[in-house]
């Protein structure tokens, strides 16, 4: 629970995920990928909700890029080329919708936007490409004041700790601090840190329509 209700007069800074809030991701993608190259346990292993040892040591940045592919390789049927471990860890990725752009522009009228996204450094530079080639190199990262990828910032989502570390690095006031994910266990953890929080359900809304309802548009 949030230490206080949500009262949007009082809420200065908006965090926002990434994946799943702004940008269009298929969480079972690499799970049917990798099905297919004889790893039918990935799923167990990477979820929305928890993961293993060897996913948070590429997305705190404490596992190498090389090592991890190495790590997922392994689980792989005898015969599978790395080429095909490398597409099926990124086919979780689809796109930036233009609706994220349009939330965007509004919010950066009344609030201090930031991002924090639990992602790795295999990702990071496909979706970079991606949103560039679409809409401009400058149009997304403008928005922001701050966009941190756990990999570069060494914490992660849900650690009550990263949420501090984030707030004492960009001179955050918890109580006028709204954070949105779509990972229920991500918002107990901004909330565990004195952040207001919102969770974000993909399957029936928008980020537009999540800060409309709750009176901060």
């Amino acid at each position: 629970m949030d230490r206080q209700p949500l009262n949007p007069a009082t809420i200065r800074n908006l965090v926002l995920d990434f994946g799943g809030v702004l940008y269009d991701i298929d969480y079972g993608a690499p799970a049917r990928a990798f099905a297919e190259l004889g790893w039918d346990s990935f799923a167990d292993d990477y979820a929305q909700g928890a993961q293993s040892e060897v996913f948070d040591g590429l997305e705190t940045g404490t596992m190498s890029e090389g090592d991890f592919l190495k790590a997922l390789h392994a689980k792989c049927a005898k015969g599978t080329k790395p080429s095909d471990v490398l597409a099926a860890w990124n086919c979780i990725l689809i796109g930036l919708p233009e609706r994220s752009l349009t939330a965007l522009e509004v919010l950066s009228k009344r609030y201090r936007l930031f991002l924090f996204s639990n992602t790795n450094a295999i990702h990071a530079p496909i979706f970079e490409r991606q949103i560039a080639e679409q809409y401009g190199r400058s149009t997304f990262p403008a928005f922001f004041e701050e966009i941190v990828y756990s990999h570069r910032f060494g914490l992660k989502k849900p650690a009550s700790e990263a949420f501090e570390a984030y707030a004492s690095r960009f001179s955050l006031a918890p109580g006028a601090t709204l954070f949105v994910d779509d990972s229920a266990q991500h918002v107990e953890g901004a909330k565990s840190a004195g952040w207001h929080a919102l969770h974000l359900n993909v399957e029936r809304d928008h980020l537009q329509a999540l800060c409309t309802r709750h009176g901060l548009l």
